[in-house]
């Protein structure tokens, strides 16, 4: 009987099958929930049950935005469940309902009687009456690492729930966060340690009848977007600019999507931009190769004895969207020697608190914390100076360029690193140079000896 072929002969191969996809797949920018450099980010939805009332309860509901540097920006935030039983909505303060629904079989007037309500914040100025603590910010959502004391939302709902008790009350289902638009994912709600609230005279506190808590993590790939930003490089001692990406965030003759673009110069580009303050505009970007509404230029400026100097410059090519409060995260290894930073604000991002090569930048208030549109010539700029560490400093083979750029959140399309500006007299040049003349001579070599 002939014995079985070895199985053994095929590990190798299945080996280096799995390595290069496990290299491969490092290579590729990470589209899920999960962010290395923000490896616990989320928005936390806490739903404080405080008050039982004859016929219901009234809650507390507040937003945690607790990622480091992805923040909601105007239009904001919009919350929506599925109740679980037979609840209906009398009263809200601090936000409010888009819809009513039917509300014909009850006799007293109610805020909404819908079965999956979608919740919106109230916007500045709102009546006093109708306020609530950290509400009536347009649903705007300051970034944790950026501004904490704006990093939450508040709203109070009177439920009505007939013909159920106290004992059976369940939390909402089917949590959905629009901020402003899709890419956040809800889990179900969690009943957890109940809250405790500090009263009135801050000498008291009081606690939650009840509490359950809903996570929302943030995919790109849920979102379904395309990058947004793209990333330049350049450097003193090469005149070299390396730009961004052909087509990193769309093709002007994409037909499959097409993208909105218009030359700087345009006779009619001022009939063209306008925006809705109530939804997110349509990007409409100055026509570019690489179509992105945000480009951010790496500059490597000077060179000095102990130190060496950077200037980052982040510009708006979108006619139709001014950023505010904006925020740049770069990862680089000498993040850890930063001695300067001007014109930005700053804070080390260090996850695991390890290794420190990641900042965060953002614009300061009343200065530059607003990047304008395009027809406005949009742009903030900054420079960084860092102490050279003797042990791993070096221009050569694009150490000095950042490994990573985020802009909003969002991941930027990087340049290949084999295009990186590169020393005059690196030696990746030398060899090339000389690539083209050894192969003359070989070659004429091999004819000689083929025909003696």
């Amino acid at each position: 009987m002939a014995a079985a072929a070895p199985r053994t002969s095929l590990l190798p191969s299945s080996i280096a099958l799995l390595l290069l996809a496990l290299a491969l797949s490092a290579l590729v920018p990470s589209s899920d929930a999960y962010d290395s450099l923000d490896p616990t980010g989320n928005i936390t939805i806490k739903w404080d049950v405080r008050q039982w009332t004859d016929d219901g309860y009234v809650a507390t509901v507040s937003l945690y935005n607790h990622q480091q540097y992805r923040h909601i920006q105007a239009p904001g935030w919009k919350l929506g469940w599925v109740w679980a039983e037979k609840e209906m909505i009398w009263k809200m303060t601090g936000a409010q309902t888009t819809e009513q629904g039917d509300c014909s079989r009850f006799k007293a007037e109610a805020h909404c009687c819908r079965t999956d309500p979608e919740v919106v914040d109230l916007l500045p100025g709102a009546p006093y009456n109708k306020q609530t603590s950290n509400c009536c910010k347009g649903g705007v959502l300051s970034s944790w690492g950026q501004d904490p004391a704006n990093a939450i939302a508040t709203f109070e709902v009177r439920v009505g729930q007939a013909g159920t008790s106290r004992s059976s009350i369940k939390a909402p289902t089917n949590f959905t966060l629009m901020a402003p638009g899709p890419g956040y994912t809800c889990g179900p709600a969690k009943k957890v340690e109940r809250t405790k609230f500090i009263d009135g005279d801050a000498r008291r506190t009081i606690q939650a009848l009840e509490t359950w808590n809903v996570t929302c993590t943030y995919s790109q790939f849920v979102a379904g977007r395309t990058p947004t930003c793209c990333v330049e490089l350049s450097s003193f001692y090469n005149s070299t600019i390396v730009e961004c990406n052909t087509c990193s965030c769309g093709c002007q003759d994409n037909s499959t999507s097409p993208v909105s673009c218009v030359k700087a110069n345009s006779p009619y580009l001022a009939s063209v931009v306008n925006g809705d303050s109530t939804n997110i505009p349509a990007p409409l970007v100055q026509c570019t190769s690489h179509m992105c509404p945000i480009r951010v230029h790496w500059h490597v400026k000077a060179n000095y004895k102990e130190y060496w100097r950077v200037k980052i410059t982040a510009t708006n090519l979108n006619y139709r969207m001014n950023y505010s409060q904006w925020n740049l995260v770069a990862q680089h290894p000498n993040f850890a020697n930063l001695t300067t930073i001007f014109s930005f604000k700053y804070k080390d991002l260090n996850p695991y608190g390890i290794i420190n090569d990641t900042g965060m930048m953002w614009g300061i208030k009343y200065y530059n914390d607003l990047l304008m549109t395009a027809d406005r010539n949009g742009n903030v700029q900054s420079e960084l100076l860092f102490r050279k560490d003797p042990e791993t400093f070096t221009f050569q083979k694009g150490w000095a360029f950042p490994r990573r750029v985020y802009f909003n959140g969002e991941n930027c399309v990087m340049p290949p690193p084999d295009v990186y500006p590169w020393l005059p007299n690196a030696s990746h040049q030398l060899s090339a140079s000389l690539t083209i003349p050894f192969i003359t001579v070989w070659t004429a070599l091999a004819f000689l000896l083929v025909h003696v």
